[in-house]
């Protein structure tokens, strides 16, 4: 009797499976199924070439009218579907419906190998041929395979040099809609993806995930040279550079080359003279973002980065470094030359020019001409009259911001160069250096007329007055000429009754 009841639900598998078969409808070109015999006759129609209905404005062809007319509404710009919950627009229902998942958190999708969900099936889709491993569709030009024939009429398109989608605001054009709707965000300023630990919103769900790794901490991409981990494998990619010492990108101008694509568009900008990133409350431009944002902290007064050992503020994280090497008194940079030591390479290029005598940087007002760029831009700012650096205690400017950092002093009391002999503090190294002679007894500076020997510049320039007869420091009440500022002030004092 058991046997029977097993035979009949044998029979009644069969029976549907026979049924399904049945109302299975396989395409004979492809081998893709359909459940009706009308949904395989139109697709057929892509093999066969058969197309009825045609695009008025672009020709494009369609097997059913239902297509043709959704495809007529890009050329329209007809949306007729509204998101209740943010208001955008849609030609079609069905996207519509996607989008509403963003807000609902909807995935009705799962993947039945390890569970993931989503919010579309065209990403489960994508996501299951992880699994499978399975690239069916092979690329006639390069051979490159794929795991489905959408992803194989994309690629087709970088061949052809084919970019169908066009921006309405900008013109540019797309390989793929996708790609054009992310890029139409530029426009809108649409960032419908929102950090659940920040509120921070992102044009991408890739640029949200990348983004939440720095809340978590993940970075699942490592570098098996060194171990050294990163948080996308567009970063890691980069990295690997360092080792193998790959740079493939070159600049068209000066053939100069780069690990990364972003550090040849910066350089690039050096030929162009390209400032795209301007300051919005004095209107100086900067070729990169990074600079833009450091200036800033001019006009803010934000001093971000801070030292552990004696609480100073800093502005740039660059600018706290070169202090906390006084506190270490570390100077790994050695001259190659004289031997002499620095704590930033940036001071021993300044240092290796006076060596070298190189002075490739030439000022266009009058062809002094400086061993650094840097050098030349500071100089500039003495024609331009510019001082951009702003002190918020006190509201004078200067030209540098090594100069507001020592005036900055005066406000704070801090004096980082401490005398190895006697302990003296000084506000600048120069003041320490100058000191410093006090107990050695150097006298660097010569007289060429007499010989005689100064521990300061400004010394040995009054004494040279003795032999030139120079007086620079006139009295405005009778005229009288003094050599030195000091001889000027005391005799100012008979006329002031002093």
């Amino acid at each position: 009797m058991g046997g029977d009841v097993a035979s009949t639900g044998e029979d009644q598998e069969q029976q549907q499976e026979d049924h399904r078969a049945k109302r299975s409808h396989h395409c004979p070109h492809c081998e893709e199924i359909f459940p009706v015999i009308s949904k395989l006759k139109k697709h057929q129609k892509i093999h066969t070439g058969e197309t009825l209905y045609s695009c008025t404005d672009c020709g494009k062809r369609f097997t059913t009218p239902a297509p043709l007319k959704v495809h007529q509404r890009t050329h329209k710009g007809e949306k007729p579907y509204s998101c209740s919950d943010c208001g955008k627009s849609f030609s079609q229902l069905r996207h519509l419906k996607q989008h509403e998942r963003i807000h609902t958190g909807e995935k009705p999708y799962s993947c039945s190998d390890c569970g993931a969900n989503f919010s579309q099936l065209g990403h489960l889709k994508r996501h299951q041929g992880i699994h499978k491993g399975e690239k069916p569709y092979s690329c006639s030009d390069c051979r490159k395979s794929f795991s489905l024939s959408s992803y194989l009429k994309q690629h087709e398109r970088i061949h052809r040099g084919e970019k169908p989608y066009f921006c309405s605001d900008c013109g540019k054009c797309f390989i793929t809609s996708i790609v054009l709707k992310v890029h139409r965000r530029t426009h809108t300023g649409e960032r419908p993806y929102f950090c659940s630990d920040c509120g921070k919103g992102f044009t991408t769900s890739f640029e949200l995930k990348v983004h939440q790794r720095t809340h978590t901490g993940e970075k699942p991409y490592s570098c098996s040279d060194c171990g050294k981990g990163f948080t996308t494998s567009s970063e890691l990619k980069v990295h690997q550079r360092t080792h193998t010492g790959e740079k493939p990108y070159s600049c068209s101008d000066c053939g100069k080359c780069f690990t990364a694509s972003g550090q040849l568009k910066v350089h690039q900008r050096t030929h162009t003279g390209e400032k795209p990133y301007s300051c919005s409350d004095c209107g100086k431009s900067f070729s990169q973002l990074h600079h833009l944002k450091q200036h800033e902290r001019i006009h803010t007064g934000e001093k971000p980065y801070s030292c552990s050992d004696c609480g100073a503020n800093f502005s740039q994280l660059v600018h706290l470094k070169s202090h906390q090497a006084i506190h270490k008194g570390e100077k790994p940079y050695s001259c190659s030359d004289c031997r002499k030591s620095f704590s930033q390479l940036g001071y021993l290029k300044r240092h290796q020019g006076i060596h070298k005598g190189e002075k490739p940087y030439s000022c266009s007002d009058c062809r002094k001409s400086f061993s650094l760029s840097s050098y030349l831009k500071q100089h500039e700012r003495i024609h331009r009259g510019e001082k951009p650096y702003f002190c918020s205690d006190c509201g004078k400017s200067f030209s540098q911001s090594s100069h507001l950092k020592q005036h900055e002093r005066i406000h704070t009391g801090e004096k980082p160069y401490s005398c190895s002999d006697c302990g003296k503090c000084f506000t600048q190294s120069s003041e320490l250096k100058v000191h410093q002679r006090t107990h050695t007894g150097e006298k660097p500076y010569f007289c060429s007329d007499c010989g005689a020997s100064f521990s300061q510049s400004g010394h040995l320039k009054q004494h040279e007055r003795i032999h030139t007869g120079e007086k620079p420091y006139s009295c405005s009440d009778c005229r009288k000429s003094f050599s030195q500022m000091g001889q000027l002030k005391r005799h100012q004092g008979i006329h002031n009754g002093q």
